[in-house]
């Protein structure tokens, strides 16, 4: 299995640290093509069925699905599989980061800095993130072991990779060495608005700037800004952007309401983070786009699937996350049209847009088969 992509700041594994991470890794890619397999089977052949006889004629969403698959022991064995090998995935990871954490730290303070670092230790973090370890990523995205830490940045750089491989099953394998959940983004800019130039850029939740640095490739002239509550992962992400050659101006803010002047951005942007707030949250945070955007620019944001257009039991297996993978709002976000949201935070119902994704830049009406996540977002006139 390929090695996350190298830079000055990834922490690197010993050969035994390695193999129990491709472990981890290649465990969760089975049960995503092998056993996950059966929790449909099962839905098919016995719950649907029994749902039906049971209720007759009646509609069943998919809710109702999930309250009848959580009695089954296929279903109890499969959901405990993929719980018990991502934390031993995390586990693995973090095995490397503690053994180099005081040389990881050393190294995330460059003498000369291309961007900029800017924390507030005043900051509260919101009870949505404090509340419990997104992902099961022990210790969450705020949480601060010693002096200076990066441990969260560093757990969440080597680790994401490899979750992410893992959810992908078997097409993992051939993920290429320098991923970025940026991409789709970018083919919507270039079938859409290939013209477009922004001189300033505002990545919400940009964790250690996995979405934010290829912006600056994207738009090289571009004033490039990352921001996200918890200092370990700026820390970290600012000397990861320093490592790679990259201007980046990090700045520890909450995104629903942040110091930036009105209209100080043109494109203003998120990347699978509405999921992590709730659903107030995700309100002030699109109010505070519009806020920051100047007539004439964009903000979107990039997600998985909404329900919107799924099937019931397709809604029921991405609503698992809700309940099982510590995302208690996902499901929440998932119910909305976020055209709704969009209009409520302000922005004109004529340049407000919504497609289902794919890797290959694709892009189709939301709950297409095709479509792997989706983005959604406006212009401001």
């Amino acid at each position: 299995m390929k090695q996350p992509f190298a830079h000055s700041m990834m922490p690197q594994a010993s050969h035994d640290e390695l193999a129990r991470q491709i472990f981890a890794t290649s465990l969760r890619m089975h049960i995503e093509d092998e056993v996950m397999a059966g929790d449909e089977l099962l839905y098919e052949k016995k719950v649907k069925p029994a749902m039906a006889l049971a209720n007759g004629a009646a509609l069943q969403n998919y809710k109702d699905i999930r309250k009848h698959m959580e009695r089954e022991p296929y279903y109890q064995m499969w959901s405990s599989l993929v719980k018990t090998g991502k934390e031993m995935l995390w586990d693995s990871v973090g095995e490397s980061v503690e053994r180099q954490l005081p040389e990881l730290i050393a190294r995330s303070k460059p003498a000369k800095p291309l961007g900029s670092l800017t924390l507030d230790p005043a900051l509260p973090v919101p009870r949505y993130h404090a509340a419990c370890d997104i992902h099961w990523m022990p210790g969450a995205y705020h949480r601060e072991i010693t002096k200076d830490d990066v441990y969260a940045g560093a757990l969440y750089d080597r680790g994401s990779y490899y979750v992410v491989a893992a959810i992908m099953g078997k097409a993992g394998n051939n993920l290429p060495d320098k991923t970025h959940t940026a991409r789709g983004a970018f083919h919507y800019l270039d079938q859409h608005h290939p013209n477009f130039r922004p001189k300033r850029i505002l990545d919400l939740g940009c964790a250690i700037g996995s979405s934010t640095v290829p912006y600056t490739d994207k738009f090289p002239d571009a004033e490039v800004h990352g921001i996200d509550v918890g200092a370990p992962l700026l820390r970290y992400g600012h000397a990861r952007a320093e490592a790679m050659g990259k201007r980046v101006h990090f700045s520890q803010q909450n995104a629903e309401r942040t110091n930036f002047p009105d209209g100080y951005f043109d494109l203003v942007v998120s990347h699978a983070m509405a999921h992590e707030t709730s659903s107030k949250a995700i309100r002030n945070l699109l109010k505070e786009s519009y806020r920051l955007l100047a007539p004439g620019g964009l903000s979107y944001h990039t997600e998985r699937k909404f329900f919107y257009g799924l099937s019931d039991y397709e809604a029921y297996l991405n609503d698992w996350d809700t309940f099982y993978e510590n995302e208690p709002f996902k499901g929440t976000l998932r119910e909305c049209d976020p055209r709704d949201l969009m209009r409520e935070a302000g922005f004109a119902s004529s340049e407000i847009f919504f497609f289902g994704t794919n890797r290959a830049g694709g892009f189709f009406e939301p709950g297409h088969p095709q479509a792997f996540g989706s983005i959604f977002g406006a212009r401001k006139v």
